[in-house]
């Protein structure tokens, strides 16, 4: 299980103060030879492990990370689409045919047309 904190280095100084001080104690009691006690062989380990997990954190670090740059246009930009596939879609499709749309000249000749025939039409009788 991974060590959950933040500074490494920290808990290593502090296990071998620890570790340090379970050393003077066994020497004064008189162990030089002994083997190291429960405690002090635990401590031994921990210390070990906290190493270990420094290494793997400074090696970690130094791997290249992505810029602001590359998360930017990742993380915000869909990905490219196949021209091939939109161009087939495309051609797939039928077109609808637009609608004949009347000039300018031919909008102002049927209005003239529509006056002229207004004018001549017979009026009606006032009531």
């Amino acid at each position: 299980m991974p060590i959950r904190i933040s500074s490494v280095n920290k808990k290593i100084a502090a296990n071998g103060q620890a570790l340090h001080r379970a050393m003077m104690s066994r020497q004064d009691a008189g162990g030089k030879d002994k083997q190291p006690s429960e405690a002090e062989a635990a401590l031994i380990e921990e210390r070990r492990a906290l190493k270990e997990e420094r290494d793997k954190r400074k090696a970690q670090a130094l791997l290249p990370k992505p810029s602001a740059l590359d998360r930017l246009v990742r993380t915000h930009h869909p990905q490219a689409k196949d021209k091939k596939v939109t161009k087939e879609a495309q051609a797939a499709k039928e077109t609808k045919k637009t609608k004949p749309h009347k000039s300018r000249a031919e909008k102002h000749a049927e209005k003239a047309e529509a006056l002229e025939a207004a004018r001549r039409a017979p009026k009606k009788p006032a009531k």
